[in-house]
């Protein structure tokens, strides 16, 4: 229970990492503010999980919408100690043929929209005397295997990261970044099989990872264990690439 009266918002917690994460810390004691775009999706994946989740709708990639719900924590639980940023999309695209449309929705999700809950819940933190970011990248920030708009988007990720917990280490506020590999969620279906087999041939430990991996790494970030890492970059790939 090393999480026992936290409160923990989590992205994109209505399937995969954002699930898993959502899952492992109401197993350790936490209250956690579940947000998805998808107000029925998030309610029915967390409904099993009891009182200490609330579930709520959160268009991360609109500032507006990710206030309302810190409005809503502060009021109803006085305080904010964690923050997972998990929600992202992507889309399969040729460099060439990218649509704007396509480059826009996938900086203002993986990239804006965690720059959006950082700020607003970093300023909540800030108010109540420290808590923990969390912010998911993703390999191919380091290694360019994907559609240029999703890695241009995790790598920036990982820049925010950096330029944030220097900002807000004065104030308790400690910010780090884990750098999946290819792990077994929705989003990977949606890839052709092709470039998954490819990833896979790739990771020396032979298989994809399982969200609840990195569940387990978003816990230990969160937790004094981790009370002394700050900015840092955090691989949970297999060993696919070395950071």
């Amino acid at each position: 229970m090393k999480h026992k009266n936290k409160v923990v918002f989590v992205t994109g917690a209505a399937q995969g990492m954002g699930l898993a994460v959502a899952k492992k810390f109401v197993s350790e004691g936490a209250s956690v503010v579940a947000v998805d775009i998808n107000l029925e999706a998030v309610e029915t994946a967390t409904a099993a999980l009891g009182e200490n989740v609330l579930a709520l709708a959160c268009d991360i990639s609109d500032s507006l919408s990710v206030r309302s719900v810190m409005d809503k924590i502060e009021e109803r639980y006085g305080r904010l100690d964690v923050v997972v940023n998990n929600a992202g999309v992507g889309s399969v695209d040729a460099f060439l043929d990218t649509p704007d449309e396509h480059w826009q929705r996938v900086i203002g999700v993986n990239l804006t929209g965690t720059f959006f809950c950082c700020r607003e819940g970093g300023r909540l933190m800030h108010k109540n005397g420290g808590g923990a970011i969390i912010n998911i990248s993703s390999t191919a920030a380091v290694s360019g295997e994907g559609p240029s708009h999703y890695c241009a988007a995790k790598a920036g990720v990982m820049g925010l990261t950096r330029s944030i917990a220097r900002e807000l280490a004065p104030s308790g506020v400690r910010v780090n970044t884990i750098v999946p590999g290819p792990t077994n969620t929705p989003m990977m279906a949606d890839i052709p099989d092709e470039w998954t087999n490819q990833m896979i041939a790739g990771i020396p430990l032979g298989r994809m990872g399982e969200p609840d991996e990195i569940a387990s790494v978003a816990s230990f970030l969160a937790s004094d264990e981790s009370s002394f890492i700050t900015g840092q970059n955090i691989a949970a790939n297999g060993g696919m690439a070395f950071l």
